[in-house]
């Protein structure tokens, strides 16, 4: 699937912004979706998944609670509902597919979208 990440921006500490990406290709709902970040000379990091029919999902310990990642599957678009934003979100966020299992692995996942950029101030 070919993935179209957007809704990033520039936020203040505390505020909400909701990531959508958008994806093409068949059998959507067949896909593992996830949610990485990145910032520079870092490692990517997870920060969640949800599997095909959205009714498991798993998350990182430093974004449980805050963050909350869904999916619409007439939509072909998943989404990341960001809460309480901290200074240390701030990050490039990929969204990315895979056929597995929720994993935390960037390696399980196949397919990638761009970075949409989120930045929060103190």
């Amino acid at each position: 699937v070919q993935l179209q990440a957007s809704g990033g921006g520039l936020v203040q500490a505390g505020d909400s912004l909701r990531l959508s990406c958008a994806a093409s290709g068949r059998a959507f709902d067949t896909y593992t979706l996830g949610w990485f970040r990145q910032t520079p000379g870092k490692e990517r990091e997870f920060v969640s998944s949800i599997n095909g029919n959205g009714g498991t999902t798993y998350g990182a310990d430093s974004v449980k609670g805050r963050f909350t990642i869904s999916r619409d599957n007439a939509k072909n678009t998943v989404y990341l509902q960001m809460n309480s934003l901290k200074p240390e979100d701030t990050a490039a966020y990929y969204c990315a597919a895979g056929l597995t299992r929720l994993s935390p692995k960037y390696i399980r996942y196949t397919d990638w979208g761009q970075g949409t950029q989120v930045t929060v101030s103190s």
